[in-house]
């Protein structure tokens, strides 16, 4: 009988740890006294249900050593806060936990360093996990991008070591704003895996150095990258940051990627130095982009040196928009290896400008970069979005191994005006509809004319034209289409009077037509405001004419294709649509047809922007032209835009339902 009363015992005690922790009074009160200075979280108590309360008082207790054990299951726990001077040591073994069915904040974060300085967390062996597959769930949560493992903000002195962080409803690590920013940073030993959103996201910081780090499988909502530098506001920093010996693998995104056009001209310069890194198997290993008008030029210096990018899945870097006189891109030592193998129209390296480019872009040096390519194609290519961008400034040698032959080719001003020939501004001018008076082309359409076709999706934020007379009732069919793969509710259209009021808001849900609804005060053209997100909408049907506009920017399409047409006033003799793909191996087929049907222009496989260019032999009597877009003979077939220069600048699914200046 007392065997078997010890072994019992025995049994208990090793489970002990499964079950509730008592609060040990006594320690806690010799940490208050500051009497010992090294405490143990499970004084505070544990909690196999729920650990905050405990964990959160053993933070706030202000001792200078915490240790976190591994107490044979995970501490559950809702957001926490960090505190200053402190260093927090979690066990080998010891996990954190998200409570599952909370964080229901689209901004809760596992844990939380704001306004702190002086701390440092050690976890070689922990790990912080939270529940990245109901976040994504639109039945269980709020959709957002935020539920982050750490976040800091306004902070001095962190140190993070040895954690894995993993399954986040946003990154593994962000750095966001506040205050000074985040200074004096070193993460090191840290694997960042199966986040949302990033690995790390970089916000502002100075004087931060990461190394030996992973971040991986990231996957859920753009850009998810290995990580992210994505400044909000001029006033940010990305001052002496280096990266040392750390791998991005397997994300949905890119692998190192530079969002830097919120950066502007009085920024401080970037300083950012990327040492013995990889990338493998990522979107993209390497992206920039940069502002490009004069005003919103960053200066400084990006620097990859000693570093691998292996089988990106298109190209393995990608810099767009970036001028000249910007900061200075350099690739010291890199290797670059079979990249975009399943897409053998897309170079390995790509140049590219957005619509709203103004500057030629470069200032780029790689150095002696090899690319082992076995695929026959031009290492690097240019696809200006904006006529009259060019490449330029761009230095280095590319040594090609290709089938196991070497061969060096040195990058000057005549192989780039040969990969990427010059385009030229058209002496085209855009017309505004300020101060224009606008009436149908025919008083009374018949319906089916009206009508867009559903292949014509307006991608992301547009604006479209609807002309109604006073007393009107105006109906319109809207559909909330999907692109990617992540989730939706809904996408808000709000009306715009002539006036410049809002008079109406309807809400399409995703993946369903909808209606918008609304009597017209008055005489004139309405503006319907869609905000779809990355997504897409479509108008299928309407009881007045709809005209897309290309005023301000481009309009912005996806897949689909059809036929639109554009009103020629009278006098005019000549005019032009400026037809852009999305470069990197998007294009699509465009044509231009006069009113008699008779094809004037056709362009194939376009990436970059091309301008369809319409001479008349005699003034234009008021004409109706046909603008035809299909999918491309070799490119794939996705995002696409279209700019009308030399005429108002509409655009209908019909001569009938055209608009034309009284």
């Amino acid at each position: 009988m007392q065997k078997v009363f010890v072994i019992v015992t025995a049994a208990l005690v090793m489970a002990a740890p499964l079950f509730a922790q008592q609060v040990n009074q006594e320690m806690i009160d010799q940490v208050a006294a500051g009497e010992i200075a090294e405490a143990r979280a499970s004084w505070w108590g544990f909690n196999p249900e729920d650990s905050t309360e405990a964990l959160q008082a053993a933070i706030n207790s202000g001792a200078a050593k915490l240790i976190v054990e591994d107490m044979g299951s995970p501490w559950i726990v809702t957001p926490i806060k960090l505190a200053s001077d402190q260093e927090i040591i979690f066990e080998e073994g010891c996990e954190i936990l998200a409570k599952r069915g909370e964080f229901k904040g689209r901004n809760d974060t596992l844990f939380t360093a704001s306004g702190v300085e002086n701390v440092t967390l050690r976890g070689y062996g922990a790990t912080w996990r939270m529940w990245r597959e109901d976040y994504d769930n639109p039945e269980l949560y709020e959709k957002a991008e935020w539920r982050h493992c750490l976040t800091l903000r306004n902070t001095d002195n962190i140190n993070v070591y040895g954690l894995t962080l993993t399954e986040s409803g946003g990154d593994g690590i962000y750095f966001g704003a506040g205050g000074d920013g985040n200074i004096n940073i070193h993460i090191k030993d840290l694997v960042c895996d199966r986040n949302y959103r990033q690995g790390i996201s970089v916000i502002t910081g100075e004087n931060v150095l990461i190394e030996d780090t992973i971040m991986s499988n990231t996957g859920g909502t753009p850009p998810a990258a290995g990580i992210d530098f994505e400044p909000n506001w001029p006033s940010e920093r990305l001052v002496n940051f280096v990266m040392r010996n750390c791998l991005t693998e397997n994300n949905e995104g890119d692998g190192y990627e530079f969002y830097l056009p919120n950066m502007h001209a009085e920024t401080p310069d970037v300083s950012v130095r990327i040492e013995n890194c990889r990338s493998v198997n990522d979107r993209t290993a390497v992206r920039v982009i940069t502002g490009n008008a004069p005003e919103l030029t960053v200066g400084g210096f990006i620097e990859f040196a000693d570093c691998e990018f292996v089988n990106s899945d298109g190209p393995a870097i990608s810099v767009g928009d970036k001028p000249v006189e910007g900061l200075r891109l350099t690739f010291d030592n890199c290797v670059v290896e079979s990249p975009a193998s399943e897409r053998v129209e897309t170079s390995p390296i790509a140049f590219a400008t957005r619509q709203r480019a103004v500057r030629d872009v470069g200032g780029v040096d790689f150095g002696e970069l090899v690319l082992r390519d076995d695929i026959e194609r031009q290492p690097l290519s240019f696809a200006s979005m904006a006529l009259g961008t060019n490449l330029t400034d761009v230095t280095g040698t590319i040594v090609l191994v290709r089938n196991g032959e070497r061969m060096e080719i040195e990058l000057t001003e005549e192989l780039l005006a040969e990969w990427a020939p010059r385009s030229e501004v058209p002496a085209i001018p855009l017309v505004s509809l300020e101060g224009c008076d606008f009436v149908p082309v025919v008083a009374d359409p018949p319906a089916d004319a009206v009508n867009a076709p559903a292949t014509i999706r307006l991608r992301k934020a547009s604006t479209v034209l609807l002309y109604a007379e006073e007393g009107d009732e105006v109906s319109v069919t809207a559909y909330f289409g999907q692109v990617g793969t992540s989730p939706a509710t809904e996408a808000p259209i709000v009306v715009v009077s002539p006036a410049g009021e809002e008079i109406a808001t309807a809400r399409i849900p995703f993946e369903e037509e909808g209606e918008v609804t609304f009597t017209a005060p008055e005489t004139g053209l309405y503006q319907l405001q869609a905000k779809p997100g990355s997504k897409y909408i479509s108008y299928r049907a309407s009881s007045h004419p709809i005209n897309l506009t290309t005023e301000g920017a481009p309009v912005g399409l996806i897949a689909g294709g059809g036929t639109l047409y554009v009103w020629v006033p009278e006098g005019v003799q000549e005019f032009g649509i400026v037809a852009t793909g999305e470069g990197a191996g998007e294009g699509i087929k465009v044509a231009l047809y006069d009113p008699e049907g008779e094809l004037v222009q056709e362009e194939d496989d376009v990436a970059a922007a091309v301008l369809l260019h319409a001479r008349l032999d005699a003034p234009s009597q008021g004409e109706a032209w046909r603008i035809d877009v299909s999918r491309a003979s070799e490119l794939y077939f996705e995002d696409h835009s279209l700019l009308v220069r030399g005429v108002p600048p509409l655009l209908a699914p019909s001569p009938e339902a055209l608009l034309r200046v009284r």
